[in-house]
C-alpha cells in the first residue's frame, strides 16, 4: 500500500454552489491524486457492505443499468480519469503514431487481469464505459461506472499504470483499431487541415510529425527493423510514471475511503519526479508569406489565418489571449464579424487558441460566402485593418474587467458536466495550472497587463502569419502537391511582398470599425440584499 506526501481539503478553490468535497493527495511515487466527494451519488450516506451486495446483485439482475425510478432521483453514474503528461510530440521519427499505440495497447490485458478487454467487458456489464485519446503532451485514460462498482474499476484501471502486459500477439489486432480510427477520419477537413500544417510545418519543429499514426506509419517502421514492441515499452518506462500522472476520482463514498483505495490501488505505480514536460524549437513552426490552398471534402469555404505567439502558460491569471479573441471575433456592431457579414464575405467568424509549451497558436476561422472566396486577401486586408486600430486605442482595462466580471459569473454558477467529463477536464488541468486552480483556473482572470498584452499583439503581425483557404473550389492546378497521409490535394503560393508590406502597415482604417460599447448590465455583485 502506498502513502501519502501530502493532503489538503481546502487547497482547491471551487463555485461557492458546489456541494462537492475535493481532497489532492501526492504519492510518494509522484502521482497526484484529486478526490471528489459528490454527496448527490448517495444522498442516503454510502450503503452498508451488505447493502452494496444487494444493489450489485439487483444490478446483476437489470442486465447491468440502473432502474428509472433509481435514475430520476439520484447521480448513479460515477467516472475517474488519469491523464499522463506525454503525447505525440515525444514520438519518434521512426515510429510515428506511438504514443496513440501505447494508449491502444494498455486495453490489452495486465498480469492481474490478462484477458484482453476484461476492464471493457466490466465496466460495460455494470453499465459504464471507457474510453482514451492522445494529444501532442498529454494521453488521458477515463471511465465511468455505475455507482457500486467504482472499487472494481479502479483496480482494473490500476493495471493500466502498473503491470500492463502489452502482449505481442494483441499488437496486430490493435494496428487495425488505429487504422480504422485513422480511416474514419479521412473525410475531416479540419483534420485534413491540420495535418497539411504539420506537414508543412519547419523540420525538426515538434509540430512536423504524423500524430495520429496509422497501419502504414507503423508497418514502415517495422519494414525499417525497428521493434514496435520494444519501443513501446520504452516510451512506457521513460514516461508513465507517478511525477507525470494525475489521476482524479468521483465517487459517493467519503473522501477518506476514495484516497484508501487510491493508495492501495496506485501505490505500487512506478515512482518519478513531477515534472511538466516542455518542448522547444529553433525555428518558427511556419515559413513565412505563403498561403496554401487545400481541395476540401466538405462544402465549406473555409478561411483560416493562425499567429504564432510564444508559450503563455505562465500568464493564464493574465489571459492576454482571450482578451484579443473577445475582441478580434465580437459580433457587436464596428467589429470584424459584423463589417465582413454586413458585406455578404463571410457566414462566422470565430477566434481560438491551441496551447503547447513550445508554442500558442491563434487561429480565426472565418467561413466565407462564395463571393467571400473570391476575395481572401481582401478579407485578410481587413482584419489587419482592425488589428491596426486595437494597437491606437491601447489595450482598455475596462473590457478586462468586464470579461473578469463575465468570466465570475460563470464560475460562481457554474453547470455540473457529466462525470466522465468533468474528471477528464479536471485531469488535464492537473497537468495545465497550480493544485488551487484546477477548477478555477479556466475561468479567473486576476490581473491587469498592458504591457503583456502590447507585447502579444505584436506578433499579430503579416510575416508571422499562416494562411490556410480550404474549399472545394480551390483551384487545383497541374502542380499540386499531395500530403502523404490523407494524400489531400494542396497548393502552395507565395504572398506578393505589395500585399505584405500593405498588410503590415494599412493606410487606413474603415470608419465602421470601432470597438464594442461598454455593457453596463454585467452583474459583479451576487450578495443578498435585504433593503429592497
Amino acid at each position: 500500500m502506498g502513502r501519502s506526501t501530502f493532503s489538503s481539503d481546502d487547497i482547491v478553490i471551487k463555485s461557492p454552489n458546489d456541494k462537492r468535497l475535493y481532497r489532492l493527495i501526492e504519492l510518494e511515487n509522484g502521482l497526484t491524486a484529486l478526490l471528489i466527494h459528490d454527496p448527490e451519488i448517495y444522498p442516503q450516506g454510502p450503503p452498508s457492505c451488505e447493502e452494496d451486495e444487494a444493489a450489485k446483485l439487483k444490478t446483476k439482475e437489470n442486465g447491468g443499468a440502473a432502474s428509472e425510478s433509481e435514475t430520476k432521483k439520484v447521480k448513479c453514474i460515477i467516472a475517474a480519469a488519469m491523464c499522463v503528461g506525454i503525447g505525440s510530440f515525444s514520438d519518434p521519427l521512426e515510429a510515428q503514431g506511438l504514443a496513440h499505440f501505447l494508449e491502444h495497447m494498455l486495453f490489452m490485458g495486465s498480469t492481474q487481469f490478462p484477458v484482453e478487454n476484461e476492464y471493457k467487458s466490466y465496466l460495460h456489464k455494470h453499465g459504464g464505459s471507457s474510453n482514451a485519446y492522445t494529444f501532442e503532451e498529454h494521453t488521458c485514460y477515463h471511465f465511468e461506472v455505475k455507482r457500486e462498482f467504482l472499487e472494481g474499476a479502479l483496480t482494473r484501471f490500476s493495471q493500466f499504470f502498473v503491470s500492463p502486459l502489452m502482449k505481442s500477439e494483441a499488437m496486430e489486432r490493435e494496428l487495425q483499431a488505429i487504422d480504422s480510427e485513422f480511416n474514419r477520419i479521412l473525410q475531416n477537413d479540419f483534420c485534413r487541415l491540420k495535418q497539411l500544417q504539420c506537414h508543412t510545418s519547419s523540420p525538426g519543429h515538434p509540430f512536423n510529425k504524423f500524430s495520429w499514426g496509422n497501419k502504414k506509419s507503423l508497418d514502415d517502421a517495422k519494414e525499417k527493423g525497428i521493434d514496435l514492441r520494444e519501443r513501446i515499452l520504452k516510451l512506457y518506462r521513460d514516461y508513465y510514471h507517478g511525477g507525470l500522472m494525475k489521476l482524479v476520482v468521483i465517487g459517493g463514498e467519503s473522501l477518506n475511503v476514495l484516497e484508501q483505495w487510491v493508495l492501495e490501488l496506485y501505490g505500487d505505480v512506478e515512482k518519478g519526479p513531477q515534472v511538466n514536460m516542455e518542448f522547444k524549437a529553433e525555428c518558427p513552426i511556419w515559413e513565412a508569406g505563403k498561403v496554401y490552398r487545400l481541395e476540401a471534402v466538405q462544402d465549406d469555404h473555409i478561411l483560416q489565418l493562425a499567429w504564432t505567439l510564444p508559450c503563455l502558460h505562465q500568464h493564464y491569471l493574465k489571459s492576454p489571449e482571450f482578451y484579443l479573441c473577445h475582441l478580434l471575433a465580437h459580433q457587436c456592431r464596428g467589429g470584424l464579424h459584423f463589417y465582413l457579414k454586413a458585406r455578404g464575405l463571410v457566414t462566422t467568424l470565430t477566434a481560438s487558441v491551441d496551447r503547447y509549451s513550445v508554442a500558442y497558436v491563434y487561429s480565426m476561422d472565418i467561413y466565407l460566402t462564395d463571393s467571400g472566396l473570391e476575395k481572401v486577401f481582401e478579407i485578410i486586408g481587413f482584419v489587419y485593418q482592425y488589428i491596426k486600430l486595437l494597437r491606437q486605442v491601447l489595450p482598455q482595462k475596462w473590457i478586462f474587467w468586464e470579461l473578469q466580471d463575465k468570466l465570475n459569473m460563470t464560475f460562481r454558477y457554474l453547470e455540473e458536466e457529466p462525470q466522465d467529463d468533468y474528471a477528464t477536464e479536471l485531469g488535464v488541468n492537473l497537468l495545465r495550472y497550480p493544485a488551487e486552480h484546477v477548477i478555477c483556473g479556466d475561468y479567473f482572470l486576476e490581473t491587469w497587463d498592458e504591457e503583456l498584452l502590447e507585447y502579444v499583439l505584436g506578433f499579430f503581425r503579416p510575416e508571422n502569419m499562416r494562411i490556410d483557404v480550404i474549399s472545394k473550389s480551390s483551384t487545383m492546378s497541374e502542380d499540386f502537391q499531395r500530403e502523404p497521409w490523407f494524400g489531400s490535394h494542396y497548393t502552395e503560393e507565395d504572398v506578393s511582398q505589395s500585399l505584405m508590406n500593405l498588410w503590415k502597415d494599412p493606410p487606413e482604417i474603415d470608419a465602421s470599425f470601432h470597438l464594442p460599447e461598454k455593457n453596463e448590465f454585467i452583474p459583479c455583485d451576487f450578495s443578498i440584499r435585504s433593503d429592497v
